[in-house]
């Protein structure tokens, strides 16, 4: 019997492919690459403390080779497929996110690898989004964009065959794997020809940049690849020495020495030429904007206590200054935000104590050496038998994930929608349920501990 290539080395070979197109397609994102090397070299460098635990939790060499992408899908049936594809890499959907609530009409989910050894393996993460229709108020052009989307076929008849042998085998031996990552990142790849005229194109675009985006092409080319760095505020600093524009605020926490959730900054989209079918046969020049760079900067999984100080001190700092689109005010908003987050704990065992954030318990050298007199938790791990590690958050959040990209549609795409979310009606067209991240975290740290007070009890158990 022929060995199948695991779905953790598919996602690696995929993500690695997709980054060598993706430098290709955008050569911005190669400098983008350079720079957040060097900038994580330097850190660990300086960081001697971050480097060993890092080390220590088996995730450094993680961090060079971490990406996320973007795409967004108008059907039910291109996110449903979608989401059988992901599968034969190993990837799940994690979290709903509605990104009506912020003037952009798409929910979305993250597709991801799950577990730990997978993440170890290769964290690669396609944040895909689908386009909410019923928010166009045109009816007629709702219908209309609804039957241009119809008559489309994302993916290869390729990468169709070979996800339904998957589906039906278990896995791709190594001949189809390699036939499988090259027939799936066609889904990926940017095209310079729209399928629409350019006429219907403004009348999209005048509804929402976003919906020109989704509708007017052939595929959901990937709107953005992001590395993960270390340090965002250093790199946000010497973007432009690389001649590179970043956008004026970074979304998300401020500046901490424990960082929690997510950070991401990015530069702005290119405006791409573009042929529009001209209706007689031939081609009518003109420009799109959709493709651009960002880097993110995570930290540690926040619990549902943690995310709603999160989400009150987010919603307490736009009160005192809403980020402008054009950075006009990004000092002001910068102020007000770190003034703001005084009141999140600034330290992992504060932390921790108050239940704010997840972590991952694991044993000391000195359980290793000497047997402890209790399993009291707290008492383990004041006196030094257990120690912890922040879980990194492995998502995104909602309302940076707007700001970019409203960065990146321009100053006036701002847009008001109505808040509707359907996480129902999301899962029913995906065909699955998607994770909920409180409730996966929490089995990590849960598993975590509970390994720790075996560990204890078969010492105690032994004597």
């Amino acid at each position: 019997m022929i060995a199948k290539v695991s779905p953790d080395d598919i996602r690696a070979r995929f993500s690695g492919a997709m980054s060598a197109m993706y430098r290709d397609e955008v050569p911005a994102y190669g400098t983008l690459m350079e720079l957040v090397a060097r900038v994580n070299d330097e850190t660990l460098a300086e960081n001697p403390e971050l480097r060993a635990r890092l080390e220590a939790s088996d995730t450094l060499d993680r961090i060079s080779e971490e990406r996320h992408g973007a795409i967004r899908l108008g059907t039910a049936q291109e996110l449903s497929m979608m989401a059988r594809i992901f599968a034969v890499m190993g990837m799940y959907p994690v979290g709903y996110y509605d990104l009506s609530t912020a003037g952009v009409p798409v929910h979305s989910t993250a597709f991801r690898p799950v577990g730990e050894a997978a993440l170890k393996r290769n964290p690669f993460r396609v944040f895909t989004s689908l386009l909410r229709l019923d928010l166009i108020a045109d009816t007629t052009l709702r219908d209309e964009a609804a039957a241009i989307l119809a008559k489309r076929q994302i993916f290869t008849p390729g990468a169709i065959a070979l996800t339904e042998k998957a589906e039906k085998q278990g896995g791709l031996e190594a001949e189809d794997a390699s036939r499988f990552v090259a027939e799936v990142l066609e889904t990926f790849r940017w095209h310079d020809k729209a399928n629409v005229a350019l006429s219907m194109y403004h009348r999209l675009h005048d509804a929402h940049r976003l919906i020109a985006d989704v509708v007017s092409f052939k595929g959901p080319h990937i709107n953005h690849l992001t590395p993960r760095t270390l340090d965002i505020d250093r790199v946000q600093a010497l973007m432009p020495e690389y001649g590179i524009a970043p956008k004026a605020v970074v979304e998300g926490p401020p500046t901490r020495k424990c960082p929690i959730l997510l950070r991401q900054t990015s530069f702005k989209a290119l405006e791409e030429p573009v042929s529009f079918d001209d209706g007689k046969g031939g081609w009518q020049s003109g420009t799109h904007t959709a493709r651009f760079g960002e880097i993110e900067q995570r930290g540690i999984a926040l619990t549902p206590k943690g995310r709603a100080l999160y989400d009150a001190l987010l919603d307490e700092t736009r009160k005192i200054v809403r980020p402008a689109a054009d950075g006009s005010n990004a000092a002001a908003y910068e102020a007000a935000l770190a003034d703001v987050f005084k009141a999140f704990p600034d330290d992992w065992a504060t932390i921790r104590a108050e239940g704010l954030g997840y972590v991952s318990y694991y044993l000391t050298e000195k359980a290793r050496a000497d047997l402890p007199s209790t399993l009291d938790v707290e008492q383990l791990i004041a006196d030094g038998y257990i120690g912890f590690d922040p879980i990194v958050y492995e998502d995104f959040l909602p309302v940076s994930a707007a700001g970019i990209f409203q960065s990146n549609l321009g100053d006036g795409a701002q847009q008001d929608f109505v808040a509707s979310p359907n996480q129902k009606r999301f899962e029913a067209d995906l065909g699955a349920e998607v994770l909920n991240e409180f409730d996966h975290y929490g089995s990590i740290e849960k598993a975590s501990l509970e390994a720790c007070l075996a560990a204890f009890a078969r010492q105690i158990a032994a004597e």
